[in-house]
């Protein structure tokens, strides 16, 4: 390996000199002259003979260019290793033939030195020992890709195309190297010799996907080559987070990236702070399908996410005067590494227009025409899975007009016309959950959802068919997971594609969508259960809506089969919804369940909730297609990777990192809880992370804390069920008793941070009054010097992932508040990333806290409300 001076102050390239040792023979050149000659060499060139018995390497040197053959038992690598060595010698490939079949090779090289000549007589000897060496040298079996089949290629062209590529990018800290600085140079065409600490993040990131694209290309052509069943998990929301640490940790990079990036003069830490937070969605629905795309690659499973590539995802969130002000989050303002546009992968979404009816062989055939046409584009992001080349793909929809310039338009005067439909088509994939409290809100949120459904059917139709010629396989190979209700056009337009364009009856459409739709609930809370007008659906999406009609006619037949004329029974199944105003609204929940072979809820109480409660006449008629999926988090980024010093702590008491895929084997640290010495090792990491928490919430609120506070942490979505309100009439209580306490019994006081973070969505009036209600106490409190460090409190900005990531650990075994009202929290997945940091837990019994608390044990239960100021003050203190 070269020294660290040396790649700090290289070489001009005329001057680079390059020395290798190849067993006894050594070979030294130099850009600009030949090959030198080296003492013993023969004046002729030798035999042809075997390196290693299984190869051999025959050199003629008659002709203009030096002729170099060599042959024998194929593996993998070796073509790079024989062209390195000609670099090393100092001689150009002006010509190569390779060739092979059957687990053997044959590959002539043409090779001149740099001057243009051939090699030199008493040169040829050295040649032949250098690559005789190369030849018997063993490869790193690690670095070998697969061998797939490659369809419509030739046997000949397969083993070529194979052979030219068929070693991994090699993860040594120099190869990573000069992989970070080739993308300064040649991906972002800056000088290699200085570029900023952005520049370094995005040079270090491409060449981070350089080995996911090997990794991702390899599971997907393995894929094809298979053809498994595929799921595909459709959904409004990908929290992800940043990518870096992630993509590094999963790929097991890590070290050799913070080597060969500090040898280069930065600091691993410093890049990552350059990357924006992926801003892809906003609460635990976004976040539990990112830990899924997780899961499902760390587990092999054949997958790919579906979503829609926000151009200025949910908003920043500021605060001003106490008050929430939202502004865009320019996340891709300086592009996106970790992405990649596939121009060659678009589809027409349509909108609007009529439907007409046409006769086609005496069959009665439906066809829109639409009103508006928009394209959608594909981004594709490749997702690792942990301890396992599997690398699956999370697909995001871009929305762009169907054609980028009104040209005649902008001809005749009309400038403003010329990019209107640009910036409507573009409207469609900027924001996240746009303020719906106006009709054209609503309606942007309808279309969203279906260009992202639209664009995602018609991809994965193409996919099938590419491999089937009829659609009896189609439940054998496709799955649909429908992440909450936003999905839900999925079941029409699927139906709409099956019928319209594809030719099937209606008999046959529908089987193929019950076998192959699956839908999770995510809420009980009725305006969560989306439904929309009817007037709009049938403005916006005219054929959707007969569909629709036609499943829920058909459904209330079936219905009136089973119950007779119980009309208030078959009413309350009806997809259709009428209110005593006359309003027609499409339950999209209803049209989920009834169109799914399976439908989950997020924890067991949630799914007894929607059995006997919210989905209970459906669970009457269909009770084998509901079950329970109790959500989970990835223990992979947020315990492995967001709290490194715990993770050593772990993997040292246990023995090793399986539990990091096993979480069960977390059980065994039982058995040392009562150790001295790991409870001190283990107060020594929560103090590390504490330290960076309480350094990260006073750089991003302006506030002094006190060290040696208990953290008492509550960040989520702002929302009324789940009561941050409560909590800050909590704090305010407790700001008033340490205030009626005497200097002696202020003394027994824990001093406390309270953290409150969360976003309020634009149009939720309610919860924008709490924030600023949080930091109206919070102003009174900081401020009142004679509580001083005893209580502090602070909302959080804009949270997000990467602040989780660094809260969540530092949270000591103190608070952590989950005390959403009983019976509303579906599931509640912060909790459990508390709990595998070692967080007492201070939540309702709903959701996942029940089963957390089986797992982990209960310190105990307030099971009424204190009845008096003494109880309270010894539940508080």
């Amino acid at each position: 390996m070269l020294q660290s001076a040396a790649r700090t102050m290289p070489l001009p390239r005329c001057q680079v000199q390059r020395r290798n040792t190849y067993g006894q023979h050594s070979v030294r050149s130099v850009r600009g002259s030949r090959v030198m000659a080296v003492a013993g060499a023969e004046k002729r060139p030798p035999p042809e003979r075997s390196a290693d018995g299984s190869a051999t390497v025959a050199i003629d040197n008659s002709g203009e260019a030096t002729k170099i053959t060599v042959q024998g038992a194929s593996r993998s690598g070796l073509l790079n290793s024989l062209t390195s060595t000609f670099t090393d010698l100092g001689l150009d490939v002006i010509k190569a033939d390779i060739g092979g079949k059957s687990g053997t090779f044959k590959d002539t090289f043409w090779v001149t030195t740099v001057e243009g000549s051939k090699i030199g007589d008493l040169d040829v000897a050295a040649v032949q020992s250098a690559v005789e060496v190369t030849l018997a040298a063993s490869p790193k079996a690690a670095s070998v890709r697969p061998k797939l089949k490659v369809p419509g290629a030739s046997e000949d062209r397969q083993e070529l195309l194979h052979t030219l590529m068929d070693t991994y990018v090699k993860n040594d800290v120099l190869s990573i190297q000069q992989s970070i600085v080739n993308h300064v140079e040649y991906t972002m065409a800056r000088t290699r010799y200085k570029f900023d600490d952005l520049e370094a993040y995005m040079a270090t990131a491409y060449s981070v996907r350089d080995r996911l694209i090997e990794e991702w290309n390899d599971t997907q052509s393995y894929i094809k080559e298979v053809d498994p069943k595929r799921i595909y998990y459709l959904s409004m929301e990908f929290l992800m987070g940043r990518s870096l640490l992630n993509a590094l940790n999963n790929l097991d990079i890590k070290d050799q990236y913070t080597e060969a990036i500090q040898e280069l003069g930065y600091k691993l830490e410093t890049l990552v702070e350059q990357e924006r937070d992926a801003a892809l969605g906003n609460g635990g629905l976004g976040r539990l399908a990112a830990c899924f795309l997780d899961s499902m690659a760390t587990l092999n499973l054949p997958a790919w996410g579906y979503g829609i590539r926000y151009q200025y995802g949910m908003f920043r969130q500021v605060l001003v005067d106490g008050f929430q002000h939202e502004q865009p989050d320019y996340w891709l303002n300086f592009g996106n590494p970790w992405e990649l546009e596939r121009l060659n992968v678009a589809y027409p979404i349509s909108y609007y227009g009529h439907v007409s009816v046409h006769d086609e062989g005496g069959r009665q055939v439906f066809r829109w025409n639409p009103g508006e046409t928009v394209t959608a584009m594909a981004y594709d992001n490749p997702i690792p899975g942990f301890g396992t080349n599997n690398t699956i793909n999370l697909r995001l929809w871009a929305a762009k007009p169907d054609r980028e310039f009104d040209l005649q338009a902008f001809n005749t005067g009309d400038y403003v016309q010329a990019i209107l439909s640009k910036q409507r088509a573009e409207t469609l994939s900027s924001v996240l959950y746009p303020d719906d409290r106006t009709y054209e809100g609503k309606e942007l949120r309808l279309k969203q959802q279906h260009f992202f459904v639209s664009a995602t059917v018609q991809d994965v139709v193409r996919r099938y068919k590419e491999a089937h010629d009829d659609w009896e396989e189609f439940p054998e190979k496709v799955a649909f997971q429908m992440n909450d209700t936003h999905p839900t056009l999925l079941v029409p337009e699927l139906m709409r594609l099956l019928m319209d364009q594809e030719g099937l009856g209606w008999t046959k459409a529908w089987d193929l969508v019950c076998q192959t739709c699956n839908f999770t609930n995510h809420t009980v809370l009725p305006e969560a259960l989306e439904k929309w007008p009817v007037a709009m659906m049938e403005k916006l999406l005219p054929r959707h809506m007969q569909i629709i009609y036609d499943i829920n006619w058909r459904f209330l037949q079936q219905m009136r089969q089973r119950f007779g004329d119980d009309w208030a029974r078959i009413a309350k199944l009806s997809i259709i919804e009428e209110t005593e105003a006359g309003e027609k609204t499409v339950r999209m929940a209803y049209l989920a369940v009834i169109a799914s072979s399976h439908v989950n809820g997020v924890a067991k109480i949630h799914s007894d909730i929607l059995k006997h409660d919210v989905f209970g006449p459906f669970f009457d008629i269909f009770p084998e297609r509901f079950q329970n999926k109790t959500n989970g988090v990835t223990p992979r980024r947020w315990l492995a990777f967001c709290n490194p010093p715990l993770r050593a702590l772990i993997t040292k008491t246990l023995g090793s990192e399986r539990w990091i895929n096993d979480t069960e084997m977390l059980k065994e640290l039982r058995e040392h809880a009562d150790d001295p010495a790991f409870q001190k090792q283990w107060q020594d990491v929560k103090a590390t992370a504490k330290a960076k928490s309480l350094a990260l919430i006073e750089r991003l609120t302006s506030v002094a804390l006190p060290k040696n506070a208990m953290l008492d942490v509550q960040v989520k979505r702002i929302h009324e069920y789940k009561r941050q309100l409560l909590n800050v009439l909590g704090i305010i209580h407790r700001y008033d008793l340490i205030k009626r306490m005497s200097a002696a019994e202020r003394k027994q006081v824990v001093p406390r941070v309270c953290v409150i973070g969360g976003k309020a969505a634009p149009g939720y009036e309610m919860a924008k009054r709490i924030i600023k209600l949080v930091s109206a106490v919070a102003d009174k409190v900081n401020e009142d010097p004679e509580v001083g460090d005893l209580l502090k409190v602070v909302f959080v900005p804009d949270y997000n992932v990467s602040v989780a990531e660094t809260i969540i650990p530092g949270t000591e075994l103190r608070h952590v508040q989950h005390i959403s009202t009983a019976g509303t929290e579906a599931s509640g997945t912060g909790n459990m990333k508390f709990a595998m940091n070692g967080a007492l837990i201070i939540g309702t019994m709903d959701g996942a806290n029940i089963e957390i608390a089986e797992e982990i044990g209960e310190v105990g239960r307030i099971c009424a409300q204190p009845s008096s100021t003494a109880h309270l003050r010894a539940v508080l203190f």
